[in-house]
């Protein structure tokens, strides 16, 4: 069977090629005579991987000497509680709500602390972002959390807020590795991996230096940044087979891709024809206000829910999968990550202009 285009929001399509160099090394990686899935990861081989992935990381976001990289067990979802856990000394901090994961991290962090909800799209249900230059920040807050990419609602922020001393967190799950990032704009920054980089399974966090040993003294040492980070991801057997995808990915992105600028483009060029259709069409519908609109997930939606389901069926026939949009919002997603080609995309927009002209 022909592999299918996959807009699953994620775990989502990785690159063909990585796939087919981890089939190669599956049953031997190296010669070491053992898969990445059953080594230790206390030998030399499995430290060579994620030193090599640290690295790469390092290389295509252009990672400052003085942020840490740490590897952790889960999706970004466990980092709701760890970013409040490490770095609400104050007791309070401010949180962005822009959708459903920012508004998860915020109920998260209310266990450990004051949250100031500063902030909120929910007004239009989260079709747009709040005015960054616009915002008062709380005194005495310990940090400001944003969701830089609504992988449900589709929308991004176009510009950072300013946060001056407090440091900026970023949940970059549904963005990471899109475009270029300054990361020194940033305190810390968290994704899980499922979206854009490797299988489910792992969440990274990219922290500034000074940020580390603030945790709680309740913090789970699991979720205690110094101990993870301190431990160079070592604290306890960590997600090696994940570690290696990203890997793979990251020497795909680097070496085969030209780094994230030449990605960047990739990504506007895909997006701008999906987008495109959509503001021409009378049929379909792209909700969100055109400043706000995310890279990576594109959501519409057709005259009824009927034909939603018509449209997701038919577009699995051919070979489109994973478009049903999220149950709490319904309608369609077009999750075009870095795998995705542009011909899954242009072949999307074949199919939808087939599909209004059979419906109109």
């Amino acid at each position: 069977m022909a592999r299918v285009f996959n807009f699953s929001a994620g775990p989502s399509m990785l690159p063909l090629p990585v796939l087919q160099k981890a089939q190669a090394e599956l049953t031997e990686y190296g010669c070491s005579g053992q898969s990445v899935l059953e080594m230790s990861h206390r030998s030399s081989w499995f430290e060579d991987i994620i030193a090599g992935t640290e690295a790469a990381l390092r290389r295509v976001l252009n990672v400052p000497q003085n942020y840490k990289i740490g590897f952790f067990q889960g999706g970004a979802s466990p980092q709701f509680a760890a970013v409040p856990l490490n770095l609400m000394g104050t007791g309070s901090a401010d949180y962005i709500v822009t959708g459903q994961f920012s508004g998860k991290a915020a109920k998260e962090a209310e266990k450990y602390g004051r949250v100031n909800i500063i902030a909120s799209s929910k007004d239009k249900n989260f079709t747009y972002i709040p005015d960054a230059a616009s915002l008062k920040f709380t005194p005495g807050a310990s940090y400001v959390h944003i969701c830089q990419n609504n992988t449900i609602y589709g929308t991004r922020w176009p510009r950072l807020p300013q946060t001056g001393a407090l440091p900026l967190v970023a949940d970059m799950s549904s963005c990471i590795l899109s475009e270029p990032v300054d990361v020194s704009q940033y305190g810390l920054i968290y994704f899980g991996v499922q979206k854009n980089v490797a299988p489910a399974g792992m969440a990274v966090v990219i922290v500034r230096e000074d940020l580390i040993g603030r945790a709680r003294p309740d913090t789970p040492a699991m979720l205690d940044y110094a101990a993870v980070i301190g431990a160079d991801s070592m604290y306890n057997t960590p997600p090696c087979f994940c570690i290696y995808m990203m890997g793979l990915v990251l020497e795909w992105l680097e070496k085969e891709m030209g780094g994230l600028a030449a990605m960047q483009r990739r990504n506007e060029a895909k997006a701008a024809l999906l987008y495109d259709y959509l503001d021409a069409s009378r049929f379909f519908k792209n909700p969100v206000e055109k400043p706000f609109r995310s890279m990576m997930n594109v959501t519409f939606t057709s005259p009824s829910p009927e034909l939603d389901k018509a449209f997701c069926a038919g577009a699995a026939q051919n070979g489109l999968v994973n478009l049903k949009g999220h149950r709490s919002v319904g309608g369609m997603r077009a999750s075009i990550y870095n795998a995705m080609p542009m011909e899954g995309v242009q072949a999307l927009v074949d199919f939808m202009q087939k599909f209004e002209a059979q419906h109109r």
